[in-house]
């Protein structure tokens, strides 16, 4: 701590320490230039690095540098039960083995606190039409999630800093967005930026506020629960300067996915953007939101806004306390993180993009930022009419209709616009295709509110849109069941069926295993896509049904004006909702039953929770990088649902077959998500989604689709868990060669546990997702990175090589990947080493983030 800055805050009775005063002091003037991320970032080196790095570290930031690693501590960490609860089976396990090795395994505890909110658990087995789907939906969560609900009421007795909002609540982002995050944090009299890491992608919801936080895996989060800093150099800071604002009938969705188009072909992969300018300064909170929940999306790591009056109207809509909200005004006008102040930040790249050129879009059939005009759908083939025979489901039928994610729930005017299309499609008699399985899953209890305040909780109900939930659904895969026989229909005449959900996700195979392909979409739109039935239809143009009087009716004659959707907001979202709401939901109780024991008590027929392996067998063994047979040889774009789905787990799959013989019946197996606390089921799910392209797998001429591998050296063709089983039983090192962007998507930490299990000890590709990276190194997976203009494809890579690596492992070193090739031909290929600080090196070296915690612990206990 560098007590020489700490200082007291004008206006109030705390402290704060001045990152101007130390700035300046560096280089008189520097602290005005600085971006808004990293004022924040220098105030976290002021108060909290060591003295002797100080200056070093500060440097990087005013010189704009990227060759000096330093620390960066986030306040607090913020977990879903999907990865936060895997990430607390990992801390278990260490307990045990801290226990097995001398130590005292109760002193095994987050060191920051760990917020936990259950929201990943449920599927949408009742659609919305179903009145008490809600009820109904959640005993089948408590029902099937019994083992996972065990452990997790376990850990929030078990230890220290560790809070747990239970099933039922809400979504993390949401509830972060409308409660958890203070904005400002105060801890022993100091005032200070809240910033966290959260395991989920989409953590960068919360940005919109003017908080740094960005998605992590399970283990970075991990590594942070610890006490342990999370090492960093200076990313890309960029600005992007938006101006105009959004047309009439234009929603902060088609904004944000016309954003995501356009920030992808600009190519900001793993930067921190900062939004400005007078298109910035005009949207609101709720409109920011759903653009830096999306971030993922676009590839950037945050989505920064500065705190102006719209966060303070904002804290107060939601209920904050008057003390607080005025906390955030004092704190960021006299520390320079108030939008005003920033006038005179400088960026390195600075990009444009203008509000006023947004229409009405919707993004798929597979990708976020695959946008696609309404207007431009028939255009595009997608809105083709099909020959329809009555008594029968289209082809093109969209099975799935879903406002779903607190990407767009978050949004009051997002939800309003809903309700409103729906009241107004009720008064001309228009209703919901009968195969379409419809829900509302709202992130936050306060929707149900409001709705019920503006009247439209039975407008949407009447369509089909009842709440089914407070949790993440649909977008994570969770979109449950199909009727049976609608199910049959679809199996038996090869449909092409869809989904439309107002969601953030839309890879391939991921929203429903019938579901070929999906589109996002605004809430709005997701309703009129339920009463359309089919994406086979000219959304803006076509006639949705006849009215009363037998009048032809489109979308123009459903969508309110955007003056009834902000006086319908106006009228009905109040603060006393939220503190109806969150105020509860966050008592303490002081916990009067018996103390549990630090070891928690495995249970060996569970599913779902099993004592983690990463201290046994061939993971406790060195690893070679010599003799490596390729696992997959992969196209680009390969993303985390790829290499570990989320979604339903079916009867003939290796998972499934497993829980078959465990005794589940197959109406209870769940999501391959909630399975990721048993490493017996979880590492089935390995590359185990049916969409998967492996190069090795070649059929009449083509790759073909699906989990498949071919052992090597027999070349063999078998479903890829069998050719896994068949190298762990060889003990045979292997490796994966891929193409660009490799890892997109979720912050899965089993995405790199799993090919670790497998074997795995070096993936090479052209590039890295920056989350699924660090995922790697934390499970002592060495990513190496292909040099430009060098790929598989350029060097014939088929599979039937052998591989090493050889050369000293340090951050961004050249390495060589000696490729053998089975004529006898010798490869030598150099790579870049993408362990890209010394901490990660000490991480990978260690075998990764749990042994490395476990040889720190112990010699400092050994020391004491």
């Amino acid at each position: 701590m560098n007590t020489e800055y700490r200082k007291p805050l004008p206006g109030t009775v705390l402290d704060y320490f001045d990152a101007r005063a130390a700035v300046d002091a560096i280089k008189p003037g520097a602290y005005a230039t600085l971006p808004y991320t990293s004022r924040v970032l220098a105030e976290n080196l002021v108060r909290r690095c060591h003295p002797t790095t100080l200056t070093a570290s500060l440097t990087q930031l005013i010189e704009r540098k990227r060759d000096l690693d330093f620390p960066w501590f986030p306040a607090r960490v913020v977990c879903h039960d999907i990865l936060g609860q895997t990430a607390l089976v990992d801390l278990a396990g260490l307990r045990d083995a801290i226990a097995d090795m001398g130590g005292d395994p109760a002193q095994v505890n987050p060191v920051v606190p760990v917020q936990l909110i259950v929201d990943h658990s449920l599927a949408v087995e009742c659609g919305g039409y179903d009145p008490d789907a809600f009820s109904k939906n959640r005993a089948i969560e408590d029902r099937r999630n019994e083992d996972r609900f065990h452990f997790i009421n376990w850990t929030k007795q078990a230890f220290k800093n560790v809070e747990v909002i239970p099933p039922g609540n809400g979504i993390m982002h949401q509830i972060n967005l409308e409660r958890m995050s203070p904005v400002i944090q105060t801890l022993n009299g100091v005032a200070f930026p809240d910033t966290l890491v959260g395991t989920d992608s989409h953590t960068p919801h919360v940005d919109a506020l003017g908080v740094i936080a960005i998605g992590v895996g399970g283990l970075e989060a991990e590594n942070v629960m610890l006490g342990r800093a999370s090492w960093m150099r200076l990313p890309d800071i960029i600005g992007v300067e938006l101006s105009g604002r959004p047309q009439p009938g234009i929603t902060a969705t088609d904004v944000v996915l016309a954003l995501t188009e356009y920030l992808r072909q600009q190519k900001v992969v793993g930067a921190y953007l900062e939004f400005y300018g007078e298109g910035a300064r005009a949207l609101t909170l709720g409109d920011r939101a759903t653009i830096s929940n999306m971030a993922p999306e676009y590839g950037a790591t945050a989505a920064m806004f500065s705190i102006d009056q719209q966060t303070l109207d904002y804290l107060r809509l939601t209920g904050r306390e008057d003390q607080q909200v005025q906390l955030v005004e004092t704190f960021a006008r006299h520390t320079g993180l108030w939008a005003d102040s920033l006038d005179t930040a400088e960026y390195e790249r600075v990009l444009h993009f203008d509000l006023s050129s947004v229409v009405r879009n919707m993004a798929g059939p597979s990708n976020p930022h695959a946008r696609v005009a309404t207007a431009d759908l028939a255009a595009k083939g997608i809105a083709a009419p099909w020959e329809e025979t009555p008594g029968e489901m289209p082809d093109g039928a969209v099975i799935i209709a879903a406002i779903t994610s607190c990407t767009n729930t978050s949004n009051p005017r997002n939800v309003i616009a809903a309700g409103l299309l729906a009241r107004n499609a009720n008064r001309l008699g228009l209703t919901r295709k009968p195969w379409v399985k419809s829900s509302l899953a709202p992130g936050s209890k306060t929707v149900a509110l409001y709705l019920d305040e503006a009247g439209l909780t039975g407008e949407l109900e009447q369509l089909g849109f009842g709440i089914v939930a407070f949790a993440c659904t649909t977008c994570n895969g969770m979109s449950g069941a199909l009727d049976p026989l609608i199910q049959q229909e679809i199996i038996d005449r090869d449909l092409y069926a869809t989904a439309v959900l107002s969601g953030n996700r839309n890879f391939d195979g991921r929203i429903h295993p019938y579901a070929k392909q999906a589109f996002l979409a605004s809430p709005p739109l997701v309703v009129a896509y339920a009463i359309a039935g089919t994406i086979r239809f000219d959304i803006e143009k076509d006639v949705l049904g006849l009215g009363p009087n037998g009048e032809e009716i489109r979308l123009k004659d459903l969508w309110p004006s955007d003056a009834e959707i902000d006086q319908v907001v106006k009228a009905s979202v109040k603060p006393e909702q939220f503190r109806q709401v969150y105020i509860p939901m966050f008592a303490i109780h002081e916990d009067t039953g018996p103390k549990v024991a630090p070891l928690y008590d495995w249970r060996p027929m569970s599913t779902y929770i099993r004592r983690p392996p990463y201290w046994e067998g061939a993971l406790a063994g060195e690893r070679t990088l010599k003799g490596m047979r390729p696992l997959a040889v992969l196209p680009d774009n390969i993303t985390t649902d790829h290499l570990s789905p989320s979604n339903a787990i079916m009867l003939d799959s290796a998972a499934g077959e497993y829980l078959e013989k465990m005794g589940l019946p197959e109406e209870d197996f769940n999501s391959y998500a909630t399975h990721r606390g048993d490493h017996l089921t979880a590492q089935r799910a390995t590359f185990a989604n049916p969409k998967l392209f492996n190069e090795m797998v070649v059929e009449n001429g083509k790759v073909k689709q699906g989990s498949y591998a071919r052992i090597e050296p027999e070349g063999q063709v078998t479903r890829m868990w069998e050719a896994i089983e068949t190298y762990m039983a060889r003990k045979q090192p292997l490796i994966i060669i891929a193409g660009a962007d490799y890892g997109q998507g979720s912050s899965r930490d089993w995405a790199a546990k799993g090919v670790r299990l497998a074997g795995v000890e070096v993936i090479v590709a052209e590039g890295f997702e920056r989350i699924h990276r660090t995922n790697l190194v934390g499970m002592g997976v060495l990513p190496l990175e292909f040099k430009p203009g060098t790929n598989r494809l350029t060097l014939g890579i088929d599979g039937s090589e052998t591989y090493d690596v050889i050369g000293s492992r340090t951050p961004g070193a050249t390495l060589t990947l000696i490729i053998q090739r089975k004529n006898g031909e010798r490869v030598e290929v150099p790579v870049t080493c993408r362990l890209d600080t010394g901490e990660e090196v000490l991480i990978y070296e260690a075998g990764g983030v749990l042994q490395r915690f476990a040889q720190d612990f112990l010699e400092s206990a050994a020391v004491a």
